[in-house]
């Protein structure tokens, strides 16, 4: 393949979008006209997990095709450098494409292109790190520069009210508008490698008018509670730390984030036909890998909890669209794909789609081939903050070692998981095997979690409720920068959940 043939690639994340909010996907409410478009040109993998649903962690699984064992952070350590392995970029790069990025990297230091040509960066207001993002820059250059936050909604939290700036400087249309600008820029003798990380739906929930209007008098699909969850002083100790971190129990606090979330949604759907349009407009779509997805999702109310580093389906379970290039048999149009898989599969895939070696460091295999796996694991955090997860079949197993507390769902039967199956006795034979898998997957301080083989966990620490002393990383005004603080971001009131 020469590089005139090469097909270009187009990635596209988004941050706290969880599988289910997609019309293709059967959604009642949500409006992804453009998404579901996409997934009826290529595949829709309808078991697509984030092997540690917290976003630091899960990009450098994206961008070295290896789980946390290998790169490194399963707790969201925001000052870890990038680990020495490829990165997908660089593999893009280094085999002759022109790689930009635009959006949130979310890497350590901020302006490492960890293998990109070029990035132009939008992290959600962090210029205590010492960096004014590219997106800041714009918003001064427009004469609104440290206003980013000047809504007053945390970016760790679901009060919700419309855009209080231009919609041009939404940093959904940034984005947008950065991207194409690139695409349109580029070196009409190379092929390209353009990734685009949007950072909606994440809060702050803070849409365009226009789009928190769409839903406005539309009855949203009500969070469900399970039985095992009715009780919060019941919980495991993670869930309960959980719980008491992000607060939207009233049925009008409920809605109006719903509503915004799903507005948020919406928006970069629309968006991203100005995108694809320009890929059109610039005779290229045909020859165009587009993979859409998400670094993980967002518990949006489901049994009483909000946001991510859960294995909940709401919280793991992410989009995955993936369309090839015009007659590429090895993406079909219209297919859905029930196999397991994880953000460590996106490099071999886009890689080999493109006909590029994969690096013998990556660990996930290409969505693109027959390659199944009999079982995905999950991590995230560590000691008493721990959970884990074994997915195999239509069976999830969740682990927390904080009080030895194992749970056991049929995601196919029971996808809102509210039967607890762990203690059904007709399961023990499954939830053995699937505790074996687990016991085989631990390392590090996990290891403390056994003794003669078996699995016992930690003692469960007592409870106790904290006060939202920061107001969930509230941000404050931004011009002139704040003092630079490059140890990590402020704590939060839920025991550090960032």
């Amino acid at each position: 393949m020469t590089q005139g043939d090469a097909p270009h690639v187009l990635l596209i994340t988004t941050d706290h979008w969880p599988a289910a909010l997609l019309g293709c996907a059967g959604h009642s409410v949500i409006q992804t006209p453009t998404l579901d478009q996409l997934a009826r040109n290529g595949t829709r993998f309808t078991n697509a997990y984030s092997e540690c649903p917290v976003c630091i962690p899960a990009r450098r699984t994206l961008m070295t095709g290896c789980p946390p064992r290998e790169h490194g952070d399963r707790t969201f350590q925001v000052t870890l450098p990038m680990p020495e392995k490829p990165t997908l970029a660089q593999c893009f790069r280094e085999a002759g494409y022109q790689a930009f990025a635009v959006g949130k990297l979310h890497v350590y230091p901020q302006r490492d292109r960890i293998g990109f040509d070029d990035v132009l960066l939008a992290e959600e207001g962090r210029p205590y790190w010492g960096v004014t993002d590219d997106y800041e820059v714009f918003l001064g250059q427009r004469g609104f520069a440290g206003r980013q936050f000047e809504h007053g909604m945390s970016n760790n939290e679901y009060l919700t009210r419309t855009w209080h700036l231009p919609e041009d400087c939404h940093v959904t249309n940034w984005a947008t508008r950065e991207m194409a600008r690139m695409i349109r820029r580029r070196d009409p003798q190379r092929p390209g490698f353009w990734y685009l990380s949007y950072a909606h739906p994440h809060p702050p929930l803070v849409p365009l008018a226009t789009y928190w209007d769409m839903y406005s008098g539309r009855e949203p699909d009500w969070p469900l509670n399970g039985a095992w969850s009715d009780d919060p002083a019941r919980l495991p100790y993670r869930l309960q730390m959980q719980h008491d971190g992000w607060h939207c129990r009233d049925r009008m606090e409920i809605q109006r984030a719903l509503q915004a979330f799903y507005a948020l949604c919406t928006h970069i759907d629309h968006q991203l036909r100005v995108v694809l349009g320009t890929l059109r407009e610039e005779g290229i779509l045909d020859n165009t890998i587009v993979l859409f997805t998400s670094d993980h999702g967002d518990m949006l109310g489901r049994h009483g909890l909000w946001a991510k580093r859960l294995f909940y389906e709401y919280a793991a379970n992410v989009p995955m669209v993936l369309m090839g290039a015009k007659g590429d048999r090895r993406v079909q149009p219209g297919t859905v794909d029930d196999r397991l898989v994880g953000w460590q599969d996106v490099m071999p895939t886009l890689l080999g789609l493109a006909g590029l070696p994969v690096p013998e460091s990556v660990v996930g295999r290409s969505m693109a081939t027959d390659a199944e796996r009999a079982f995905l694991y999950g991590e995230c955090l560590e000691d008493a903050m721990a959970s884990r997860m074994i997915r195999q079949g239509q069976y999830k197993l969740i682990y927390y070692p904080a009080g030895h507390h194992l749970q056991l769902f049929d995601v196919q039967s029971d996808p809102e998981e509210l039967v607890d199956l762990a203690g059904h006795p007709d399961m023990l034979t499954m939830r053995e095997q699937l505790t074996q898998r687990l016991l085989g997957e631990l390392y590090g301080s996990d290891l403390e979690w056994i003794r003669d083989g078996a699995l016992v966990g930690l003692d469960q620490p007592a409870h106790q409720p904290q006060p939202n002393r920061e107001l969930s990383i509230q941000r404050g005004l931004h011009w002139p920068p704040p003092p630079v603080q490059l140890e990590q971001d402020p704590p939060t009131a839920a025991g550090g959940l960032k």
